[in-house]
């Protein structure tokens, strides 16, 4: 454990952070999964909504450096490459 104040503060401060930023990318996973499991359905308007709201959630990881902005663009574009695939389909 750290003797200095500024060094004790920041203990605090990052496990905050590590704790806050687990909780974002366990929620960004999930959303993702979601999509992916509507896109498996094939039910056309459940799975756009669920897409928008997993490419919503990539871009904003992505801004606050949660995940790389590469690693999001190839997230979406995958889910947006299944979801095309299925509307043409039907």
């Amino acid at each position: 454990m750290p003797n200095i104040k500024s060094a004790v503060k920041r203990v605090k401060t990052n496990e905050k952070r590590r704790m806050l930023n687990a909780s974002h990318k366990s929620a960004l996973r999930t959303t993702v999964k979601a999509a992916d499991t509507a896109l498996v359905n094939t039910d056309v308007e459940a799975a756009k909504a669920a897409v928008m709201a997993a490419s919503k959630k990539l871009d904003k990881a992505a801004t606050k450096g949660l995940v790389h902005k590469n690693a999001a663009a190839r997230k979406k574009s995958r889910l947006a490459k299944k979801l095309n695939a299925i509307s043409s389909q039907g």
